[in-house]
């Protein structure tokens, strides 16, 4: 529970805090990239369904994205990741986020 909590507040404050650009830079993709890998470990250390993962994860990028370009690579990467055995942050980050 701690753990939810603390990935939908890093997540959320990420958001806030590109909320109000025009573009995506190359930092914001990049982090939302590693919060993206965040979220999908801490999930599936949940045991969340992947389906769930998919729709609350993919509702965060939407929300922090705003080139529908990176939209669609952040859904791809998101896909992978779930679709990964390895359910450490670190690795998933590594392997999707370089």
């Amino acid at each position: 529970m701690k753990k939810t909590l603390l990935a939908i507040a890093s997540i959320s404050v990420a958001a806030f805090a590109y909320a109000n650009t025009t573009s995506d830079s190359r930092e914001l993709i990049n982090q939302q990239c590693k919060i993206s890998a965040e979220a999908v470990s801490t999930l599936k250390e949940l045991r969340y369904g992947n389906t769930s993962i998919r729709k609350d994860v993919s509702s965060l990028i939407n929300v922090s994205l705003k080139v529908q370009e990176n939209k669609d690579a952040a859904a791809q990467t998101l896909s992978r990741m779930i679709d990964d055995q390895n359910i450490s942050t670190t690795a998933l980050e590594a392997k999707y986020c370089s």
